[in-house]
């Protein structure tokens, strides 16, 4: 799932899954789905924690692993993606797949020194008028920084070497992750890659 989300976002995913006869773990990731002070110390180490542990616990019941996620999710399964080779396949949901410019990160930086911890929310960004993703109301700031820093700073340089399929799939409108992150991956990867638009 998505940063300051929860797994109800990929609910509809996994339930497909499940009843197409596939084994699923969809953790809950740490200082996620609670309330926002929860997520003021959590950092990448922590997520990414999660996902791994996730990865384990299902290594214990299958032995041919895809792995699926939505956002900064899709981050966290490009992640298992270049610790764990041997799985089958990895699918991203309109993913965060790049760092932002040090303007940006500088900017988040001084915001921290200023005393803000949390800025507005990016949560339900659905153009689906009867849709709804529940989400924190606003941005966690240090966690945010380490996400772009800890997380998609050094898995960049991973994906040139990745051999993975990947399917890719995201909307040409995103006002969360730039549709350009994705065209970036792809042009990145280096294994096989099938895009699909979510119109």
């Amino acid at each position: 799932h998505g940063f300051t989300g929860n797994p109800g976002s990929m609910r509809g995913v996994a339930g497909a899954l499940a009843a197409a006869g596939y084994h699923v773990e969809m953790p809950l990731l740490p200082g996620h789905g609670t309330v926002i002070d929860d997520m003021l110390p959590t950092r990448w180490a922590d997520w990414a924690g999660a996902a791994e542990a996730a990865y384990q616990t299902l290594a214990r019941r299958t032995q041919k692993m895809i792995v699926v996620g939505l956002s900064m999710g899709g981050a966290l399964t490009l992640r298992v993606g270049a610790d764990h080779p041997q799985v089958a396949g990895l699918v991203c949901i309109n993913p965060a797949t790049v760092p932002q410019p040090e303007e940006v990160l500088e900017g988040l930086r001084g915001l921290l020194a200023a005393g803000t911890e949390v800025m507005p929310g990016i949560g339900s960004d659905i153009a689906d008028p009867d849709a709804h993703e529940s989400a924190y109301p606003g941005t966690p700031l240090a966690p945010l920084l380490s996400f772009l820093v800890d997380g998609l700073g050094p898995l960049v340089g991973e994906y040139p070497t990745m051999q993975i399929p990947l399917l890719l799939l995201n909307s040409p409108q995103d006002h969360v992750v730039d549709p350009t992150q994705s065209d970036q991956l792809a042009e990145l990867y280096g294994g096989p890659v099938r895009r699909v638009p979510l119109e």
